[in-house]
């Protein structure tokens, strides 16, 4: 069984090219890509997934929403996957429906399986949300430049 650092990929220099910003953003349901047909719950064609700043209202659902995923960490980074840079993107419908999009460290990450449900469990318990869905995608991938401040501060990489 091979074991799989995470952290070991922030040491090493990454190839010049433009970086998404440092936090990714609000869309509302009808903008989060579908999930593929051959992969449930993975989405295939995500290059337009635009990131932004997530900013939601205070005291707004999708504020109660980012919290709840605060409150999940990566099992072998100590960080929130939020800090992380994980979230693209989260919205919820008028049905109280919640959508998150969100990618993983690497496509093998040990947690791709756990990390998911347990952001949809989380979610789910947020008041004004009734259901959850969340979608993994790998466009674009992650990369420590995705991280927010704090935790590249967190991690002594800042």
């Amino acid at each position: 069984m091979s074991s799989y650092n995470p952290l070991s990929i922030l040491g090493r220099p990454e190839p010049r090219r433009e970086a998404p910003p440092s936090t990714p953003e609000i869309l509302p349901e009808a903008a989060v890509p579908a999930p593929s047909a051959a992969t449930p719950g993975v989405t295939d064609s995500d290059a337009a997934v635009e990131l932004k700043p997530i900013n939601p209202a205070p005291g707004s659902v999708e504020e109660r929403v980012v919290d709840a995923i605060k409150e999940c960490y990566d099992p072998e980074i100590p960080v929130n996957i939020y800090e992380l840079g994980l979230i693209y993107s989260v919205g919820v419908n008028p049905e109280e429906h919640a959508t998150i999009s969100m990618t993983l460290t690497a496509p093998n990450c040990p947690a791709a399986q756990s990390l998911p449900l347990e952001v949809q469990r989380r979610v789910e318990l947020v008041s004004g949300v009734k259901t959850a869905e969340v979608n993994i995608t790998f466009t674009p991938p992650w990369t420590p430049d995705l991280m927010t401040d704090a935790a590249k501060l967190q991690l002594n990489i800042l």
